[in-house]
């Protein structure tokens, strides 16, 4: 048993993120049969994911703020904090911060056989598709 270093605030890249969503790494494997990855990912007002989907889902806590996780079929649903979501593997979405507050969760998701194929990162949210809820 051991306490885990602290790993760094990184900011998430542009390329995946619209506005300013910073990551603190929680859990990171430690042997190749380890999958379990997870952090506290912090979004500013307006901030959210690109659509992207998970290998083996993922589950998002809500901690901070109201979070609003958009699927492919036009909804968007609103969480809390204490509330979880749960997206399936393979189910395309999008997740961030209503535009008037931060809002904070806990991602936590399995890796996939090929580490690369864990996600699969697609075109950014629009502004209409954000708006929608």
């Amino acid at each position: 048993m051991n306490i885990e270093p602290r790993i760094p605030t990184v900011k998430n890249p542009p390329e995946q993120f619209t506005g300013d969503v910073w990551l603190d790494p929680i859990i990171v494997p430690h042997d190749a049969d380890q999958r379990m990855s997870g952090g506290l990912v912090r979004f500013a007002p307006g901030a959210r994911t690109a659509w992207h989907s998970h290998a083996r889902g993922q589950y998002l806590r809500v901690t901070e703020g109201t979070a609003l996780v958009g699927t492919r079929d036009g909804r968007v649903i609103e969480a809390e904090p204490g509330q979880t979501v749960y997206t399936p593997p393979g189910e395309e979405h999008w997740h961030g911060a209503t535009a008037d507050c931060f809002m904070q969760h806990l991602a936590l998701l399995e890796g996939a056989d090929d580490p690369a194929d864990t996600t699969t990162w697609l075109e950014h949210v629009s502004d209409e598709e954000y708006e929608r809820r």
